[in-house]
C-alpha cells in the first residue's frame, strides 16, 4: 500500500498556503509533518482527509480498497476533540462507531485500549483535556481503517498518554497502516519528515 500526494496545490481564503507538493507514505511508515504555524500542516491533512479540495494536483492510494477514494479510507483526528458534552464516553464513541460505518466495532476492547473504560458511563462534559484527546483516539480503534491523519496527536497527552499512543501508532505501522502526522513535538515513533511551507 502506498499513500501519493503529487504537485499538490492548496489554496485558502484566497492565499496559496502551498503548491507543488508531493509525498509518499508507504505501508508501514509514518510521515511527520512540520513546518512553521500556518505553513499548511492541518490544511494537507484536511486534503487527504478530503475536508478540502486540492486547487491543484491529485492524492491516489494504491494497494488500498480499489472501490474506495484515500479519503474514505482514513481517520482524520484533529487538533480539536469532537466530541459531544451530554453524551457519555461510551456514547460518543458509539455514534463515531456507526457514523464511521463500524456496526460490528468493539467499543468496549477500544475504550480499554486509551485507559477509559472504567468511567465510560460518564458524561463527556466531566472529562479533562487529555481525558477528551484518548477518547478521540480511541475512533481510530473502534473503527479499522489502513490511513491515520493526526493533528497534533499528542496535545493535551500527559507523559503515560504519550507512550500509550505511541504504542497504538507502532501497532498500527506493524499491521500495514500509514500514518501522516502533522506536529511541533516528536510522535515517539520512528517517522520520515515531510518539510513545508519552506521558500528559497
Amino acid at each position: 500500500m502506498r499513500l501519493t500526494g503529487s504537485q499538490l496545490r492548496c489554496v485558502r481564503g484566497g492565499r496559496e498556503i502551498f503548491a507543488g507538493l508531493d509525498f509518499t507514505a508507504d505501508a508501514g511508515e509514518a510521515l511527520a509533518v512540520v513546518g512553521a504555524n500556518g505553513a499548511g500542516k492541518t490544511s494537507l491533512l484536511r486534503l487527504i482527509a478530503g475536508l478540502i479540495a486540492p486547487a491543484g494536483g491529485s492524492v491516489a492510494l494504491a494497494g488500498g480498497g480499489d472501490d474506495l477514494s484515500p479519503a474514505e479510507q482514513a481517520h482524520y483526528l484533529g487538533h480539536r476533540d469532537a466530541l459531544k458534552s451530554a453524551l457519555s464516553v461510551l456514547e460518543n464513541l458509539a455514534f463515531w462507531r456507526d457514523a464511521l460505518g463500524g456496526e460490528n466495532a468493539d467499543i468496549g476492547a477500544a475504550l480499554a485500549a486509551v485507559g477509559l473504560d472504567h468511567i465510560a458511563q460518564l458524561p463527556a462534559a466531566y472529562l479533562s483535556a487529555g481525558q477528551r484527546r484518548r477518547l478521540s483516539i480511541a475512533r481510530l480503534l473502534a473503527v479499522k481503517r489502513p490511513i491515520w491523519l493526526l493533528d497534533e496527536p499528542t496535545a493535551s497527552l500527559d507523559a503515560h498518554g504519550q507512550a500509550m499512543l505511541a504504542d497504538l501508532m507502532r501497532a498500527h505501522l506493524g499491521g500495514g497502516g500509514v500514518i501522516v502526522a502533522a506536529t511541533h513535538l516528536p510522535l515517539g515513533i520512528p517517522a520520515r519528515e515531510l518539510r513545508i511551507g519552506e521558500r528559497a
